[in-house]
């Protein structure tokens, strides 16, 4: 089956190589990757340039964010099973998409995901934090469990049906969007054990304390606008956190 790679990109040359690698890398051929680029500056566009490919569609041009531009980008693909891979993470084997299109496949799920790494952004072979995910079980959203956004793949029409990411957040649109599809009884989820993605530390959500202050708030806020609970929802899913730093991958 075909799965659409969507990448929002600005300024992200000293990174944007190794996801590309990843991506190439895959044995599971049936992929396209819809690039959405902010506008860069940094020699970003020269390096797509520098490796062209024809399941490989950039587009550059001015937005109001990540989140806008990962709705721009999945306006433009057409594959019958979506992911994301930000610029600065890479998937952590070349057998990622393989698993998960046979995982499709073999459950007939809406949704698949899987586990993930932070890695150290000097040294991506150090991990610092293992998401080991865990089956799903919709109470598990009320006790403040999500998902690794970077590990997760949804089928088209969930998308389409349910909606993109709410720009109105500016931080936590994923965790918002997460919430609106697995709360849905008619999305089917189904856990693939094993870590997926690599993601370097020092994302968008926690590099100030100010960031992590909204976040925080968006979190809630996404919380309450689907109904799933409040701030002891948000406790937990802060608190789940710090065993993440003690496991191994």
């Amino acid at each position: 089956m075909k799965i659409s790679i969507l990448t929002a990109v600005w300024n992200r040359v000293a990174t944007l190589g190794q996801a590309l690698d990843s991506l190439e890398e895959q044995t599971h051929s049936d992929w396209e990757h819809v690039v959405q680029d902010g506008g860069s500056t940094d020699g970003t566009l020269a390096l797509l340039a520098a490796r062209p490919d024809a399941r490989r569609h950039v587009e550059s041009r001015r937005d109001g964010g990540i989140y806008e531009a990962l709705n721009r980008a999945f306006a433009r693909s057409s594959g019958e099973i979506v992911g994301v891979l930000h610029s600065d993470d890479f998937f952590a084997s070349p057998d990622i998409l393989a698993r998960v299109s046979d995982a499709f496949a073999k459950t007939g799920a809406d949704a698949i995901y899987g586990d993930l790494d932070y890695v150290a952004a000097g040294d991506t072979s150090r991990v610092v934090r293992h998401w080991k995910s865990g089956a799903f079980d919709s109470d598990r959203l009320r006790r403040g469990w999500m998902p690794p956004h970077p590990a997760l793949f949804l089928r088209r029409d969930v998308i389409e049906r349910l909606g993109g990411y709410d720009t109105s957040f500016r931080i936590a649109a994923d965790y918002d969007a997460i919430l609106r599809y697995f709360s849905d009884e008619e999305v089917r989820v189904s856990y693939l054990s094993g870590v997926m993605v690599k993601m370097r530390l020092g994302g968008e959500s926690n590099r100030s304390l100010e960031r992590i202050l909204r976040k925080s708030r968006e979190d809630y806020r996404a919380l309450r606008r689907n109904d799933i609970g409040g701030l002891s929802a948000l406790f937990l899913k802060n608190i789940q956190k710090v065993p993440q730093f003690f496991r191994k991958s």
